[in-house]
């Protein structure tokens, strides 16, 4: 049979059958990773070669059944029935069974029958069966199941060109398939169901409409069809009810049988079950009390490892960007060009950039505990805990991953297979205080909150008679473990919201198989992280990077003051003055030195003031007034909304200090005198800085949404912008709520 087209071949299969490693094996470097508008699982795309003859190869979502429970888990069945746009029909389906569990596994192939297209089933972990003492004559069981089955090793790559082979003769030959047989009471009812719907719905989406009460199809085709058709399949349901055939029992009885009856004289079992090591780690690791004990030591490893491991070449992307500014800005003479380019642009992608590390950390991490079968146990161990939220096991891990920063976390949420469970893990990760916030926390604890010891325990006393003590906790330190508390309580309590309006539905029971343990692949590991460093760049870079430009243009325009004088001109001719000085090294030049820095920094700030951000800043006085807050911190936090660490530089050129580094405690304390020292401009006898307001300022970054690469993030994965659009309303509203109660009760309490 001559093909016209590129022959497209489809990978189906469980979770945890090895269904990536076999893709990996036949695509190699041949693959791209796509995404379906609407859902956010992605399929990966990639070609192989046998003899003369290419073939497309699609790696879709894995799944332990073709019964669809939400839009991201119709992909598989839409595509291949040839319902998505864009997308051939498959010409076959491989799928990969676990040769160690084999009667579960073949209960998805034998839906797959049904799709009608040729299916080959690829017979993976042979070597982990024969550990366990199984045998399978893999040439019976083909015979019995009626479609080839070919022996595979995917890891080590054996069996595979047997299986390309086996997938070019079968679609030569075109054979037909046959899987198990309903009553025909069943059967007659679908027909009747079949003749109602007509010719546009396929025949396997009749018998989903028949068997999952409640399911995704029969919401599908009720929007399409109207109510008449679901009476109509509660009246069928009724009537199969009636004659012992009762729906959906009868597809488990129907199934499960046909294979039992198929395995039988195939597959030949020990007596008794062998224990193998992966039986005895799970007895620590999946225990209550040690199991837990190990799980908080492999996260604390890894939430450590993000901060300290990531921070040296974090430091190196950073300082790479500002020696590129730097230079750029010595080729371009002062002027809106040179500004966009260095503040805007290279800004812009040296905001997104800079949190690479991170993502390439967390993400080399994840890899490692999902290769080598970990991260089942750890969702297993957290599933209590989370199902009281609403969600479960599953959430846990972007929850905390989010602590280092909210987009791999978001990110992450990839592995919550229930539509709800992973929006609403993903509505909730941003209220996670990541490690943008910590400069505002640093700065403002650092001001106003006083280093008073709590809890200490004496050592020794010296000859003065004072005593030294080891302090355990002092004011500033619970300060800021209170500021990641507000994150850690409110997202289960919003989540748990969430579940129960927005995204309504009961807790998923918690499915999951436990994988054998194994030692993880390296190259799998560094492709995985390079693959989601390239996408958050791809994904993130654009939106942030456009936003930057737009917050740099509200703070560069207009660039004159009411009498026309220019605020880049003026602070160019003091810098050619200032390089000039330095140059002289004159005497008495180091007090005009002093002098032309204090007023560039005081012309900076009556520039961004009178800016069309700082007009922004003054417009929502009265709004920030309740807070505490006057129209420079507004202005502030407008301007931080590309990311939250604006918010501290912002804070710098307001109040004349040019950019604060907050790890530098000698810019850290004099930048503090300088915010004690800030009056109202409608009372200069009142201060506008104090601990009710340094109170008020953290509690509303703890809890808003000043992040878009977060919010890019979450337009990405969900398709919609309609969810990060609801993030960032109810987060700000949230975060302004909070601030308020926090400034207007504890400026009572210190008055």
């Amino acid at each position: 049979m001559l093909l016209v087209r590129t022959p497209t071949v489809a990978l189906l299969g469980n979770p945890n059958t090895g269904k990536t490693t076999l893709f990996n094996a036949l695509a190699g470097m041949n693959q791209h990773v796509g995404n379906y508008p609407g859902v956010t699982v992605e399929t990966k795309k990639g070609k192989f070669r046998c003899h003369d003859q290419v073939y497309e190869l699609i790696d879709l979502p894995g799944t332990y059944s073709l019964a669809p429970r939400s839009p991201d888990e119709m992909v598989a069945v839409d595509l291949i029935l040839g319902q998505k746009n864009g997308d051939p029909r498959p010409d076959l389906v491989v799928a990969i069974v676990d040769a160690s569990n084999l009667e579960r596994n073949l209960y998805l192939m034998t839906q797959a029958l049904e799709l009608g297209v040729p299916v080959v089933i690829a017979l993976n972990m042979v070597d982990v069966a024969r550990r366990q003492g199984i045998s399978i004559d893999a040439g019976q069981l083909a015979c019995k199941l009626g479609v080839p089955v070919v022996p595979i090793q995917a890891n080590k790559r054996l069996g595979l060109d047997e299986l390309k082979q086996t997938i070019a003769r079968t679609l030569a030959l075109q054979p037909h398939t046959c899987g198990p047989q309903f009553p025909d009471a069943f059967e007659r009812e679908v027909a009747s169901l079949r003749e109602h719907l007509g010719d546009g719905v396929p025949t396997y989406l009749v018998r989903r409409l028949l068997l999952d009460v409640g399911g995704y199809t029969e919401q599908l085709l009720q929007e399409r069809h109207g109510n008449g058709l679901i009476r109509q399949a509660q009246e069928a349901r009724q009537r199969l009810g009636k004659i012992g055939c009762g729906v959906p029992a009868v597809e488990a009885r129907i199934r499960y049988g046909w294979i039992r009856q198929a395995l039988a004289g195939c597959v030949q079992r020990p007596a008794q079950r062998i224990i193998t090591w992966t039986d005895r780690l799970d007895r620590v690791l999946t225990h209550q009390i040690w199991g837990t004990l190990v799980f908080l030591l492999l996260m604390f490893v890894v939430f450590q490892s993000i901060f300290t491991w990531a921070r040296p070449l974090m430091e190196l992307i950073n300082g790479g960007f500002e020696l590129l500014g730097s230079r750029v800005a010595d080729l371009l003479t002062p002027g809106p060009l040179r500004s966009l380019i260095v503040d805007g642009v290279i800004g812009g992608v040296g905001a997104v950039l800079v949190f690479l590390p991170q993502i390439f950390i967390l993400f080399a991490f994840i890899a490692v505990l999902e290769d080598c079968g970990y991260m089942a146990r750890a969702a297993y161990l957290m599933d209590r805990l989370m199902a009281r939220a609403g969600l479960n096991g599953k959430s846990f891990i972007p929850m905390l991953s989010s602590v280092a920063c909210a987009v791999p976390g978001i990110m992450a949420a990839r592995v919550i297979e229930n539509r709800r469970d992973r929006f609403a893990t993903m509505m909730v990760a941003p209220l996670m205080s990541c490690s943008a916030r910590l400069p505002v926390y640093i700065l403002l604890i650092a001001a106003f909150i006083p280093s008073v010891t709590l809890l200490s325990i004496p050592l020794w006393t010296v000859e003065d008679g004072q005593t030294l003590s080891l302090v355990l906790l002092d004011l500033q330190g619970l300060t800021l473990f209170s500021m990641y508390m507000i994150g850690l309580v409110m997202a289960p309590l919003v989540a748990l919201l969430l579940k129960r309006t927005l995204l309504r539905g009961e807790t998923p029971v918690f499915v999951m198989e436990m994988p054998l343990y194994k030692l993880p692949s390296l190259k799998l590991i560094l492709r995985r992280s390079m693959d989601s460093g390239w996408m958050f760049v791809r994904r993130a870079g654009t939106l942030i990077l456009a936003s930057m430009i737009v917050v740099w243009a509200l703070l560069y325009f207009p660039t004159s003051d009411g009498q026309g004088h220019s605020f880049p001109q003026a602070i160019a001719q003091m810098e050619d003055e200032l390089d000039s000085l330095r140059e002289q090294k004159s005497p008495g030049a180091d007090e005009r030195i002093e002098e032309l820095e204090k007023a560039m920094k005081h012309k900076d700030s009556e520039w961004k003031g009178q800016s069309w951000l700082g007009r922004m800043g003054k417009a929502i006085a009265p709004i920030v007034r309740p807070l505490g807050w006057d129209w420079r911190i507004g202005m502030a936090a407008l301007a931080s909304f590309p990311a939250r660490e604006v918010f501290v530089g912002s804070m710098g050129i307001i109040y004349g200090q040019g950019k604060v580094d907050v790890g530098e405690e000698a810019e850290r304390q004099s930048f503090s005198e300088v915010l004690r020292g800030v009056h109202w401009d409608d009372d200069p006898s009142r201060l506008v800085f104090s601990v009710p307001v340094a109170l008020s300022i953290m509690v509303f970054f703890a809890l808003c949404c000043q992040c878009v690469s977060t919010l890019a993030i979450i337009k990405r994965e969900t398709s919609s912008w309609r969810w990060p659009t609801f993030t960032f309303v109810y987060m700000t509203l949230l975060a302004y709520l909070g601030a308020l109660i926090v400034y207007q009760v504890a400026n009572r309490l210190f008055v």
